[in-house]
């Protein structure tokens, strides 16, 4: 798969492998992140983590990124009004 996520600096090629392992009947997943997630009971418990994960850190993003482009225009604001008081 060739793609460039967000976070990467360049364009690469990225494989997909399954996230999924399991270990004495309990499901872990990992993550991007290099975290691992779990127990999960079940490979579907596991499964569904995996997508409600992907929800969490998209929208974690998405703020990061409003947060930043609110604080840049912010920043913006407080230079035009220190520029007209001088």
């Amino acid at each position: 798969m060739f793609g460039q996520r967000t976070v990467d600096p360049q364009p690469g090629t990225h494989y997909r492998s399954s996230r999924l392992s399991a270990v004495n009947g309990q499901y872990f997943f990992a993550t991007r992140e290099g975290t691992l997630e779990g127990p999960y009971l079940s490979r579907h418990d596991a499964e569904q983590s995996i997508q409600r994960y992907i929800e969490r850190m998209a929208m974690a993003d998405k703020l990061i990124r409003h947060s930043s482009e609110h604080i840049d225009s912010q920043q913006r604001r407080d230079a035009i009004k220190h520029n007209q008081e001088l």
